[in-house]
């Protein structure tokens, strides 16, 4: 028979890594992501050399950041993805490895054996261009709606999950001992009529879904448009104020939908002159995959692209390359929107841009996306009148606000819909992953109201199928 383990998103948002057995030994591991909830966790409770495929459904640091330490570990195989994920996950892992480099460069000059230690943890965690770059060579692409034939009982089928370029939704489809099973894997799903992508489509009928659950729990608030709502913050904090507004984002997909609606202000004379700073080198090589796969996003992102002949440039736009000239705008002192990531202020170059505008009271601190729990973002969302930053404690005087007109995730009521395009009495199983408990424990009521078999695994719990 068939199994299924959880090995990562269990109980929690980050760290998506699920492990699918079939009765002949075949194995296939659903995400490969990193953990950025516990650190401190153990990479792999299992043998990577024993893995057969990976499947990957997207390209966020939290799906497929453990990847190149699968192939470091002992995987031999290759990575099923789309097109666009692979263009994205190469910018994702290459940066991830500069990330580790710049950390063991930096201890290097550390000569005490606790400091070696460390080093010594973080060459187990970490990886090298080098490592990514063989990694990379084991990928391959696959075609959404079109089934893939792994083997002559096993195939699978990418399904767009709307919730980044390239996202997907897995379906697999098992022939054991003369009966079908079908075993469904939702990714990330993205919201109904986002700017830039597509909806998620439903899935065809299957027996047991793997469902993520970020916003089980929760609604999005936004009902204005996404355009409206930021004309009027940018009005608020840099024409009335005279202020800063700083945008914490991901590089790969919130930084593009903030900077694709800053266009279109900007097209429709709705935006002030006024600089706008886009601090991502790695946000500028996403918007080039972006436009390299225009086809994959929305009719009316394409139509928007016709007539401009951009979705992401428009005038008084500058991109920051290096780290000095992002050190340098903490002495422009002129109004400015400031975009950088990441988008929960757990590193990059936003950490430098909050700290230097948290007791700056003519300064808005604006949230698009999700934080997950202890993390600066979070903290701040949730009314911390202090930060610790650079062991110092520095006083929240910056206005705090957040929006979730951006989110990248569907919400519940999304969510329910989606799982509600199957029959009750013929999916026998939901598993909920990817969310928190609270969230997990809301959507787990709301299924189990409408009828609908609900299971929320534990990190390293087996299920047979």
């Amino acid at each position: 028979m068939a199994s299924i383990t959880f090995y990562g998103g269990a109980k929690q948002v980050t760290g998506s890594m699920y492990l699918l057995e079939l009765e002949d030994n075949y194995k296939i591991l659903i995400d490969c992501g990193k953990d950025l909830e516990n650190h401190d966790a153990e990479i792999f409770d299992f043998d990577p050399s024993d893995l057969d495929l990976v499947l990957l459904t997207h390209a966020h640091y939290d799906h497929c950041g453990n990847i190149p330490l699968l192939f470091k570990s002992g995987y031999k195989g290759q990575i099923l993805c789309s097109a666009p994920t692979i263009a994205l996950a190469e910018l994702v892992l290459k940066d991830s490895a500069n990330i580790f480099d710049n950390k063991a460069q930096k201890k290097k000059s550390f000569g005490k054996a606790a400091f070696r230690h460390k080093i010594d943890r973080q060459n187990e965690s970490g990886y090298s261009k080098g490592e990514v770059e063989k990694s990379l060579d084991r990928f391959i692409s696959i075609s959404f709606n079109s089934k893939f034939a792994i083997s002559e009982s096993l195939s699978v089928t990418l399904v767009p999950a709307g919730h980044l370029l390239g996202a997907a939704s897995a379906v697999f489809e098992i022939k054991e001992a003369g009966t079908i099973k079908r075993i469904a894997f939702s990714g990330d799903l993205g919201r109904k009529s986002s700017p830039l992508l597509n909806d998620p489509l439903p899935l065809p009928q299957v027996d047991y879904l793997v469902c993520e659950s970020t916003y089980g729990g929760r609604v999005h608030e936004g009902k204005d448009m996404p355009e409206s709502l930021l004309e009027k913050i940018i009005y608020e904090c840099c024409v009335e104020k005279r202020g800063r507004l700083i945008v914490p984002a991901f590089s790969i997909g919130r930084t593009q939908t903030f900077l694709y609606l800053l266009n279109k202000l900007s097209k429709e004379g709705k935006l002030p002159t006024l600089k706008v700073f886009a601090d991502s080198p790695m946000a500028k090589r996403s918007t080039k995959v972006y436009d390299d796969y225009l086809d994959q996003l929305n009719d009316e992102a394409k139509d928007f692209y016709k007539v401009n002949k951009s979705l992401f440039d428009f005038d008084n736009l500058i991109q920051i390359e290096t780290e000095k000239e992002s050190k340098s705008l903490a002495n422009f002192m002129e109004p400015c929107i400031i975009i950088a990531s990441s988008g929960m202020i757990t590193g990059g170059r936003i950490k430098s841009h909050v700290r230097s505008n948290l007791r700056n009271a003519y300064s808005t601190i604006l949230f698009i996306g999700y934080c997950a729990e202890g993390t600066i973002g979070h903290k701040l969302i949730n009314g911390a009148k202090s930060i610790r930053m650079n062991k110092k404690e520095i006083p929240v005087h910056a206005k705090i606000a957040r929006t979730d007109i951006f989110s990248g995730h569907a919400d519940a009521d999304d969510l329910l819909g989606f799982v509600k395009s199957q029959q009750k009495d013929k999916l026998k199983n939901v598993f909920l992953v990817h969310g928190d408990q609270g969230n997990m424990e809301a959507f787990d009521r709301k299924l189990s109201s409408e009828g609908y078999k609900v299971e929320i695994p534990g990190k390293g719990q087996s299920y047979i199928l």
